[in-house]
């Protein structure tokens, strides 16, 4: 059974797509089965691995609401992935309706469990239904975190929800870990929420934190990872540092 992790923060704007991928094509760099699968309506990782959202069907959307074969809406590319298209932004309300909505995406990607080692699944910025059912299939949850003040605010609210899913849906779901992104060492700002972030969360911090770069801005426009696109760069290697810190860690 491949291990699920689900990159989560109700905030926008914190690296969660280019962490999911990065780290998705990290763990294929190193030898592991890897599916990611786009939960966001807006399609970021669909992009960022070179194909247009309002071109690709079957998508997430009929996986969610039509009872269309996971396998159906995967295409194969740097990553094989599930992909998303701008529909799945009605499939809260065309869920709202069914029983064990909930557990929609996690029926559906069992029959793909026994392909692969890992799936990661990219969530939207929100704490609704979408990001519900990526909890749900969930194995453990990685928490991108932009190193500024007011991203640290909403970690809270994460950890509530993700209480709530344990009591209700899903008790083994858990947070692996915190990312530190967009980290700029030269802002006394940058260098103090991280530290912030340490005082309040210890271990679950990661001790690799993502620098900006312009790298992460340039890869998705040619549809590759960052690992792909600059292989020998700081920013690739940082993800594949923490990757392997992922993995020692034993979190997940």
């Amino acid at each position: 059974m491949a291990k699920v992790l689900a990159f989560a923060n109700q905030k926008g704007g914190v690296a969660k797509t280019t962490t999911t991928l990065n780290m998705g094509v990290a763990l294929q760099e190193m030898g592991y089965k890897v599916l990611a699968v786009d939960m966001d309506p807006q399609g970021n990782l669909t992009m960022s691995l070179g194909l247009d959202p309002d071109q690709v069907r079957p998508s997430m959307y009929d996986v969610l609401v039509n009872g269309v074969g996971a396998e159906q809406a995967l295409l194969r590319r740097e990553l094989d992935v599930v992909v998303s298209s701008i529909d799945l932004a009605a499939a809260e309300i065309a869920l709202s309706s069914i029983i064990g909505r909930e557990r929609v995406l996690s029926k559906a990607l069992l029959p793909l469990h026994d392909r692969y080692d890992y799936m990661v699944i990219d969530t939207p910025p929100s704490l609704g239904l979408l990001t519900i059912n990526a909890l749900t299939a969930a194995d453990a949850v990685i928490v991108p975190v932009q190193c500024e003040y007011l991203s640290l605010r909403g970690l809270a609210q994460l950890e509530k929800t993700l209480e709530l899913v344990r009591e209700n849906l899903n008790p083994k779901v858990h947070i692996a870990g915190i990312v530190p992104t967009m980290y700029d060492s030269r802002t006394v700002h940058g260098r103090e929420a991280v530290e912030v972030l340490r005082q309040n969360f210890g271990d679950l911090v990661f001790s690799t934190p993502i620098r900006k770069t312009i790298k992460f801005a340039e890869a998705p426009v040619k549809g590759e990872s960052v690992l792909k696109y600059a292989p020998d760069s700081q920013a690739a290697n940082a993800y594949r540092q923490l990757a392997r810190e992922v993995l020692s860690g034993k979190k997940i």
